[in-house]
């Protein structure tokens, strides 16, 4: 007996290896394109950060700089003579705050909806993630032009203020106050609910990548535990809260991470477009981003250490 079992704990560590392995041989790109790459960029830009460029002659004649040692000076600067940074930041934290739950929500939701078998899921799980395409690169350009023809349309059709108000989003504070009104709700949640309403284009772009972890973490889960459900007597929200939001509860903290990230980086982030168009050199600009990644990687640990709390790693042995 004892013999068997050490036989098949050591095909389980053989299996691990080769799936280690495989792991290692698919990141290889990404962790040696950081250190070749990235690595060097990274540390020239803090470098520059702690210094000021001073034009000056090359021996050959050539115009160039220098670089004079002017410690944290470019740091302060950023917090004392650049008030509207600490603004933009607090602005792109309350965005953040705004974003990161509408969006694992709802990706949760609709990888959810499309695991379940229909007709079409694979067309429905195409168009859910046609926005990721569309909002990058070249594809994102074309859009923002269309988008901005589309809006000055429309602009030209309203006649006055209260039609503005009306056509600039999809529902108002007094719709939601109305339907809330029973409901002892405070103003803080209504206004949330209406911006969640009224930016649900942009959660609906930013949530491809995110529904396609969800929807593999989903796919993970064996179909035997959900005949045991049923055989047990389960609901259907009875087997998502006790068997489907555990199951695929690491997938949230990688998407979480995930969602950070990518709003703090997108183009379209005050901060991000603050620093790069109000800076008054490069070393300036190189301190204020910086700051800003170290705002982002603190967020990241606090965001990964509250989401770790409630994960469930399935046991293999």
């Amino acid at each position: 007996m004892d013999k068997t079992l050490k036989i098949k704990r050591s095909r389980n560590a053989s299996l691990d290896k080769r799936r280690a392995r495989a792991g290692y041989f698919f990141v290889a790109p990404f962790v040696l394109g950081i250190i070749l790459i990235y690595l060097p960029i990274l540390i020239d830009s803090l470098w520059i950060s702690f210094h000021e460029e001073v034009p000056a002659i090359g021996p050959d004649g050539v115009p160039g700089f220098d670089l004079q040692f002017r410690g944290i000076e470019y740091y302060k600067y950023a917090f004392t003579e650049s008030p509207d940074f600490v603004t933009k930041l607090i602005a792109g934290l309350q965005q953040l705050i705004f974003e990161v739950p509408a969006i694992i929500i709802f990706s949760l939701f609709i990888a959810v909806v499309l695991n379940q078998k229909m007709l079409g899921r694979a067309a429905f799980r195409a168009i859910f993630f046609v926005p990721v395409i569309i909002s990058t690169g070249l594809m994102e350009s074309i859009n923002g032009n269309f988008n901005d023809v589309m809006s000055g349309s429309m602009g030209e059709g309203i006649q006055d203020g209260s039609n503005a108000q009306a056509g600039g989003g999809i529902i108002d504070v007094l719709m939601i106050e109305n339907l809330f009104k029973s409901m002892a709700i405070g103003g803080e949640m209504v206004g949330y609910v209406v911006n969640l309403v009224n930016n649900i284009y942009n959660i609906i772009n930013y949530s491809g990548v995110q529904m396609l972890i969800f929807l593999a973490g989903l796919q993970s889960i064996s179909d035997s535990i959900y005949e045991a459900c049923r055989i047990d007597g389960a609901t259907g929200w009875e087997t998502f809260w006790k068997v489907t939001f555990p199951m695929i509860s690491p997938m949230i903290l990688v998407n979480a991470v995930y969602t950070v990230i990518d709003s703090f980086t997108r183009s379209s982030n005050v901060t991000m477009s603050y620093i790069a168009g109000t800076a008054i050199s490069r070393s300036h600009q190189s301190a204020m981003y910086w700051i800003y990644f170290g705002v982002v990687v603190l967020i990241i640990a606090a965001v990964a250490g509250i989401v770790s709390s409630f994960i469930f790693y399935q046991r293999r042995d």
